[in-house]
């Protein structure tokens, strides 16, 4: 067998490693990409060489071979960032696995802008489009008939055809109600987002069902509803307070709320967690952990949700087509110091 030559004179190309394996350019290149009918002896032979040499074929020349571009893009409505991001993370951790670069483009709610996004990445030839979001409300499909796969992620399609992976908001407020009742809290009320939100709504229906199961009803009836913001919090806790004297703990529909909540209950003398547990949703640390005391918060694993839509991205990418419809990840509680057993005196 020929000497490999060394990598200190040039580079190493596939013809050095048809060399070294003794066959022609043509089978070492369909050995290193799984194509073609050969020999497992021989392709074992071909993917020794390259190992020997430390070939490694680059971007270009494996998109010419296969016909892809080893590129996605991702397509967001969120400017901020804020939901975006942890998204987009977790999907460059599965898609960074498979070689796979990004072009991330921001639709600034424009649906101008979006379209024309799209077809700028459809002429880059991306071989997939990841759509995400900062709001799990239904958006129409971001087109039927495209040449490639699609796959939606913190936002969902009105199209069933299409799949959607989403945080299970609803389990989320369960998962809250849950921990509440754990600490031995009975009278739970709820100060909610606005009701016209998919979010919020789904969180309450989550609160009335674990409280339900528990055989309780929240403190009032129903939610609070009112905007995704401290002043609210702060508005709510007092109207709270002022009807219902006797609560013994509160979740609110975000961390922004529960910060005002948290505002309110102090200038009342009353003492979070012992007189009143708190807890809020969504783990934003700049607001769970400026809260005083820190914030008890549910996460909605966002890095999971981007992860998983990206590996399904993947499957279709590689031929294999994934169901349509919703795919709910169940969210995660972080326990921090606003809630506990409730201590009189």
């Amino acid at each position: 067998m020929p000497t490999p030559p060394s990598p200190e004179v040039r580079a190493i190309t596939i013809r050095d490693v048809a060399s070294l394996a003794a066959v022609s350019v043509g089978t070492a290149s369909k050995a290193l990409n799984g194509r073609g009918k050969l020999r497992q002896e021989t392709r074992d032979r071909v993917v020794e060489a390259a190992r020997q040499l430390g070939f490694r074929p680059n971007a270009l020349a494996r998109g010419l071979l296969s016909g892809r571009t080893f590129t996605v893009g991702l397509v967001t409505s969120d400017s901020f960032g804020r939901f975006s991001i942890p998204v987009m993370l977790g999907a460059e951790d599965a898609l960074g696995a498979g070689q796979i670069s990004v072009f991330m483009c921001d639709t600034r709610d424009d649906p101008i802008r979006e379209r024309h996004h799209v077809q700028t990445l459809l002429a880059r030839r991306v071989d997939g489009l990841l759509v995400t979001g900062r709001r799990t409300e239904p958006r129409p499909s971001i087109g039927a008939d495209l040449p490639v796969p699609v796959v939606y992620a913190m936002t969902q399609s009105t199209d069933p055809a299409d799949l959607s992976v989403i945080p299970d908001d609803e389990g989320g407020g369960a998962l809250a109600v849950g921990h509440l009742l754990a600490t031995g809290r009975t009278r739970i009320a709820h100060i909610a987002g606005p009701g016209r939100f998919l979010a919020a709504r789904q969180r309450a229906a989550g609160v009335h069902r674990a409280l339900a199961e528990a055989g309780l009803a929240l403190v009032g009836g129903e939610p609070l509803h009112g905007e995704w913001t401290e002043e609210w919090g702060r508005q709510g806790a007092d109207i709270l307070l002022r009807a219902e004297p006797e609560v013994d703990a509160i979740f609110c529909g975000n961390d922004q709320i529960a910060r005002g909540v948290a505002e309110t209950l102090r200038e009342r003398g009353r003492r979070v967690p012992d007189d009143i547990a708190l807890i809020g949703f969504d783990n934003w640390e700049a607001m769970a952990l400026g809260s005083r005391p820190p914030l008890t918060t549910v996460d909605m694993s966002l890095g999971e949700v981007g992860r998983i839509a990206a590996e399904h991205l993947l499957a279709a990418i590689g031929g294999r087509p994934v169901t349509g419809g919703v795919q709910t990840i169940p969210c995660r509680l972080v326990v921090r110091e606003s809630t506990g057993p409730r201590r009189d005196g």
